[in-house]
Formats: structure tokens, sequence, C-alpha cells
């Protein structure tokens, strides 16, 4: 039988190349298979008999499967929120290999159950090729969870375990591209996932063996001596109109519909318009996108929107982009193709205190604008340069009036712990919050990623543990000023700000909480023999 060609029922042919499992090229043999008889397999594939052997011969689907590793089970802060998003990076690779002419289907974490789901998958559709690239677009992958690696690490393992060869995308596997190679990836996808995987599915189908030194964009296991190994840069892509539309058929729309009803009311869905960061706050991290600014054209984004209106029928939309806009001309475009199409949908987005421009702000509220989000961090402008952030206090105030006065809702995204931080600097950001009254605010510590000047200067004082577990971890894994403890009781008195402090009854007590922490504040001090203090 061995080098024969064998027909099978879907028309398939196959090479039997001896005792295992071929799919298209490459044979793997069986981990275990003691018959000796031989019988027909569901596919049309059959058990030989040779030599006293079995040889069993099964053919793997030509479909892809693409999947991702955020699980909302795993992260219990995010499970009470209820906001899940699907995979618009990932759903963008999967169209992007249909256009292709590849066969794709899509495993989604976002709302299965585990791990087990998508080993379950992986046995129903017998994949030669997966691929498990994050939604970059997602600020929740972004921030590296040790839970999320996790599941990603056993999504790999259960996937080569099965023959598959695998490759994956996303910021941790960048940072991280040996612990993931280690797991048993044949490829880190380095920067955009689109057309290096693409070309990854080619190659693979043409010959599961072939060496891989050739495609940019990738990170590899040297074969003969075990080190990793960079291929050639791959270019940005910058006409993103180019690419096609999300692949929403493969989401389980109704799914995402019942969470969010049940939630909050009405059905939310994301939306992406640019990739990259201009700006260099010197702690944010950009594996993926970089510091360049690619955008899709306004008239390009209305089209989706129509597109979203007559097959999702969302009641909202988050626009998953770093900086919406970026610029006043582009925003005032934005709003004329939302009009001429007539796509006006509320949207939230996120940008910065700098860019609330009143031409940028009376386009937002014509587009449909609802909320924005502010990368505010601190009320001390001691603490914003010392970030490199580029924003003055003052335009922290102006900004959030005038959004206030167009009608659309401002959150503030605040960091405690940076570099230099003392007890004033924190009643700074206090007092910004009483006086401006945010709609909302999310609260973090410093969060030291590969990549950046900060990391760059944090790193000799990081121990075992450099990520948080989850998105509610809050740790301090540098030597910040305070324990993690304390900066808890910060944050949690912050949003009591926000959320009661309105009533000038409520100051008083709020006032006497925040000098019961003042009183505390020299014991909560980190000492200077450890990275941090719990």
């Amino acid at each position: 039988m061995a080098g024969t060609a064998l027909p099978f029922r879907d028309g398939t042919e196959v090479m039997m190349a001896g005792p295992g499992v071929c799919y298209y090229g490459e044979w793997v043999p069986p981990r275990c298979c003691p018959a000796t008889w031989a019988r027909r397999c569901t596919t049309g594939a059959a058990l030989h008999v040779r030599e006293g052997r079995c040889m069993t011969l099964s053919v793997r689907s030509r479909q892809v499967l693409i999947a991702h590793s955020y699980f909302l089970q795993y992260d219990a802060k995010q499970l009470a929120r209820m906001r899940p998003y699907p995979p618009l990076a990932t759903l963008l690779a999967a169209a992007y290999l249909r256009q292709r002419g590849h066969q794709v289907t899509l495993f989604d974490a976002m709302l299965a159950d585990g791990v087990q789901a998508f080993t379950d998958r992986l046995d129903r559709e017998r994949p030669a090729i997966v691929g498990i690239l994050e939604d970059n677009f997602n600020f929740l992958t972004k921030m590296c969870t040790v839970r999320m690696r996790d599941a990603a690490l056993e999504m790999i393992r259960v996937a080569k375990v099965r023959g598959c060869r695998v490759a994956v995308n996303g910021s941790d596997a960048t940072d991280r591209s040996e612990t993931y190679l280690t797991a048993g990836a044949d490829a880190v996808i380095v920067g955009e996932a689109e057309h290096a995987f693409a070309d990854l599915v080619t190659r693979w189908q043409q010959d599961p063996t072939a060496d891989l030194a050739d495609i940019p964009g990738l990170r590899l296991r040297d074969p003969t001596g075990g080190a990793i190994r960079t291929t050639p840069p791959r270019a940005f892509l910058d006409d993103l109109d180019s690419l096609p539309y999300p692949a929403l058929d493969l989401v389980d729309v109704a799914q995402y519909r019942s969470a969010w009803q049940g939630a909050h009311g009405r059905l939310s869905w994301n939306v992406v318009t640019s990739r990259g960061c201009p700006y260099r706050c010197n702690w944010c991290a950009k594996p993926s996108f970089g510091t360049r600014y690619a955008q899709r054209t306004p008239a390009h984004v209305a089209e989706e929107l129509a597109r979203l209106r007559d097959t999702v029928h969302p009641d909202h939309v988050w626009f998953a982009d770093d900086i919406f806009g970026l610029t006043a001309p582009w925003i005032i475009a934005f709003a004329e193709a939302v009009a001429a199409r007539g796509v006006r949908v509320p949207f939230m987005i996120q940008s910065r205190v700098n860019l609330m421009k009143p031409a940028v702000v009376a386009a937002l509220a014509k587009s449909g604008c609802e909320e924005v989000w502010l990368g505010v961090e601190s009320g001390s402008q001691q603490i914003l340069d010392a970030m490199d952030k580029g924003t003055r206090v003052e335009q922290v105030r102006s900004a959030t009036r005038a959004l206030r006065t167009a009608g659309i809702r401002v959150g503030w995204f605040l960091q405690l712990g940076y570099l230099g931080e003392e007890w004033d600097d924190i009643l700074r950001t206090r007092d910004l919050v009483r006086a401006e009254r945010p709609d909302e605010i999310g609260v973090s510590v410093s969060y030291p990623l590969p990549g950046t000047p900060f990391y760059d200067t944090v790193r000799a004082q990081l121990g075992a543990k450099q990520n948080w577990d989850d998105t509610g971890d809050l740790a301090m894994m540098f030597r910040g000023t305070y324990s993690t403890q304390f900066y808890r009781h910060i944050r949690n008195l912050l949003h009591d700000e926000v959320e009661t402090g309105a009533d000038p009854a409520d100051v008083p007590a709020l006032d006497a909480r925040w000098d019961a922490l003042a009183r505390r504040e020299p014991a909560s001090r980190s000492r200077s023999d450890q990275a941090a203090l719990p």
C-alpha cells in the first residue's frame, strides 16, 4: 500500500506512506493501533493490515480552523460585566483566507465553555491547519493575562497531539515567542496576521514539512539547534480598504445578542477603522500594529455599518481603534458619510484629550457618538510628563466639558502607580475627578509590558510574576511607591467618587475615607528590598 494513491468517497486522493495518518503530504505515525483486522471508517478510509501491522489511513479536512484564546469564562471581572465582542482581527484573517481561495471555519472562544470545546471541534472537523489568531484590536487580549496564555498554550498542545500544523499570532505570542514555540506552535506570526497566515496556509497545503524561512514576519524554531530564528520583517499593510469585510457569517450572532440583551438590553458590535497609534506614551505596548497610523476611508467604514445594519442589526457600535479618527478632516468626512448612507447608530470610541477640538466634537455628535473614553491617566502634570503622554491637565478639563456640552458621555482611563507618583499626585487625580465628574472611569495600575521604555526601566525589579492572572488582578509587579493592596483601596475610592460623589452630602464621608487612607499611607509604602508588596 505504501506510495499508493487511494480515492475517498468525497473524491479526495491521498498517499499511503506507511502506518499512521496521512494528510495532504505529511505522514504522522499512530500513537497506538493494535488492530490486526480491516474495517471501513466513516470518512471512507480503511484500516489496512500489512505484515501484521495496522496500516491506518485517514484523511484530514482541507478546511482551515481559525481560533482565538480569549474565553470570557476564564475572566471573572469581564464575565460579570458581560460585554462580549466577536474576535474582529480573527474574522478579518478568516475573510482574507477566503479571498485567497481557502476554506475556513471559526472556533470563537469568547462565549465558549472552555478549551474542551476547542478540543471537541478539532475532533469533529479534523483540520490539518489551525491558526490561533488573537483579536489584536481588543484591549483585553492585549493585556496578556496568564489565564488566557494558559488557554492558548493548551489549545496548541491539543491541536499538535492531533497532528495539526499550528500558527499563532497576538501580543503575548510576540512577547513570549519561545513559550509558544515550546508548547508546540510551528510558527509565531509577528505583527499583522492576514497575509502571513495566508502564506503559511498555502505553503503547508502544498507541503506540510516545507521550510518557512522565506515567509516574512515569522518566528520559528530552528530544526537543527533548537534556537529561535526570525524571518525578514513583513511590511505593514497601509491600504486597509483592500481587505475584505470581516467574515461575520462565521459568528453566532444570536448567542452574542442573547448575552448582550440579557445584561444590557441591547446588542453592541465592534468595528475598527484604523491600525496603530502615532503617539509614544512610554508604557504603551504596540507589538501588532506599531506606531504608524493607517486608516480606512470614511466611505468604506460607512459601508460596513450599512452591512451590519442589514445583517447583524446592532443597537450600538464600539469602534475598537486605539484612537478613533485622529484628525478633524477624517472625522468630519466620516460624519458626512454616515449621513449620506443613513447609517447613524449610537457608538463609543477611544481618543485623547488633545484631539477633542470643537469641530471634532461637533462631528462626533452629528455622526451618533454616545460615549468617548479618554486616556487621562493622572491629574498630576508631573506624572503625565514622566509618561511622555503629551497632554496637559487643562486639556482634560476642556475635552470633558466640550463632550458633555455636546451630550456625549465621558469615560476616563486612569493609571495609578507610575514611577515617581506620590500621595500628592494621587490627590491631584482625585481632585480632578471631583471637579470634572466623568460619567465613568476605568482604573488600573502601571503594567510593564515588553517592548516599552517603561518595561526597560523597571525590568530589573520584576520577579516571577510578570503578567496579571486576569483583568481584575491589578497587582504591582515592580517597585512602585505603594503596595498592591493600597492601590486597590485607592481604586475603589476613586470609583466611589464617580458613583456617589455627585451628591454634596456624600463628600464628608468620602473625605473621611481619604483621611483614613492618608493615615495608612506611610505604612503602605513599598520596601526597597523587594519588587512589590501584596
